[in-house]
């Protein structure tokens, strides 16, 4: 081989080493491009993603989170949708609106007072419950409401014997009970018996051993003790609170005055071992006595004073202990119950001395009554069960609550 040849196939090599640097070079150099290009578009999709995520966590939690640079068109997009929200707002508020409309007796009506043709009448089918059926003084029922003044109208009709027109009502007005402890009566086991006198004046608790405790509501104070011979279980005022009935263990019926807070007569209650129940009715003039017997004696108050100590009429409608007596506002309905039987009350029209015979209700269970009592106008009566329940029934005869 020549000296030329030599050199011509060096110079080729060279050329080759020189192309496939050049080549490298621009391989190098397009990764490069591609790598930059790629990193440029995963940053952008990154700052996309965060923008994303700050919009959706701004909508979420609001102010929790820095607010975000909306363009325009986003703006105008979220102002739209405010409005509409706000439409929506509207329209859930008047839905619920017509849906609760609210309670009717709780509202003053725009139509005249002296209107009364419009109707009260509501129901409860489930429950067998009736609301203010054919109750005609509208105006007093509005004053009852809007008022907190002591109603008390006597009723002029006599009620007859037979049937007693009543419903069940519900929604009475809430519970408004007293937390006031009174401090000075501690040492007594309980207090659970007791009676308040038509004015409201006095607290009469039945104590231990035959003591009566009497207390003023106005101080909450113990005012005077009152001493049975026998244990003491039943209470009841008479002559608008100036004067007070006890009974209890020994079967006697003691009379007390209580401006001399002396006993000024006490006689036997006829056949009565153990006395249970004591109430009188509103003008004084009658009283009824209960025994654990279950016979009730109804009396003249004046003739059992006078030494004329037999029972006017003797009621044995029930068998077990008697354990509430109540008369009604006019003294035409005397209620008696025994907690010792279910249904265990019994409504007695006092003209005739005869029980209304609709009374209890059929098919309608009133578990086992503990009390009773009546509204001042008589138009309604509430009773307390065992089961923690207070039925309300409005009687018809009496158009005053």
């Amino acid at each position: 081989m020549t000296k030329r040849e030599d050199i011509n196939n060096l110079s080729s090599m060279q050329g080759n080493e020189d192309a496939q640097n050049e080549y490298l070079d621009v391989s190098r150099m397009n990764k490069k491009k591609k790598r930059k290009e790629h990193n440029e578009e995963n940053e952008k999709l990154v700052i996309e993603q965060e923008r994303e995520m700050k919009k959706l966590e701004n909508s979420l939690f609001g102010s929790l989170y820095s607010p975000v640079e909306f363009r325009k068109e986003d703006k105008e997009e979220i102002q739209d949708k405010l409005e509409k929200g706000s439409d929506y707002l509207l329209r859930l508020r008047a839905q619920h609106i017509k849906l609760n409309p609210g309670t009717e007796w709780a509202q003053f009506d725009s139509r005249s007072r002296n209107d009364t043709s419009f109707d009260y009448e509501s129901s409860d089918e489930e429950n067998g419950a009736v609301l203010a059926h054919n109750y005609k003084n509208v105006e007093v029922v509005e004053d009852i409401l809007q008022t907190n003044e002591s109603l008390v109208v006597r009723s002029s009709t006599n009620l007859l014997p037979g049937r007693l027109e009543y419903s069940r009502l519900v929604d009475a007005n809430a519970e408004d009970p007293s937390n006031v402890p009174i401090n000075s009566v501690q040492e007594e086991k309980s207090l659970e018996v007791f009676e308040v006198s038509p004015d409201s004046s006095t607290i009469a608790f039945v104590g231990n051993e035959g003591y009566i405790l009497l207390v003023s509501t106005k101080t909450e104070e113990l005012i005077w003790t009152l001493k049975m011979n026998g244990t003491a279980r039943s209470l009841a005022f008479a002559e608008d609170g100036q004067q007070l009935l006890s009974s209890g263990g020994d079967g006697q019926v003691y009379h007390w005055g209580l401006r001399t807070r002396a006993c000024f007569g006490k006689a036997v209650d006829a056949g009565c071992v153990n006395s249970t129940s004591l109430s009188t009715s509103p003008n004084g003039k009658l009283f009824a006595a209960g025994s654990d017997s279950g016979i009730v004696n109804v009396y003249n108050r004046e003739e059992f004073l006078g030494g004329k100590r037999k029972p006017i009429k003797t009621i044995e409608n029930l068998t077990t202990k008697v354990d509430f007596l109540k008369f009604n506002n006019d003294a035409q309905i005397l209620a008696i119950s025994s907690s010792m039987k279910k249904n265990g009350l019994k409504l007695i029209h006092v003209p005739s001395f005869t029980i209304f015979s609709n009374w209890p209700p059929l098919k309608k269970s009133l578990q086992y009554p503990l009390c009773l009592d009546f509204s001042p106008g008589g138009g309604f009566m509430a009773m307390g069960n065992a089961g923690g329940k207070v039925l309300l029934y409005k009687l018809h005869h009496y158009n005053h609550a």
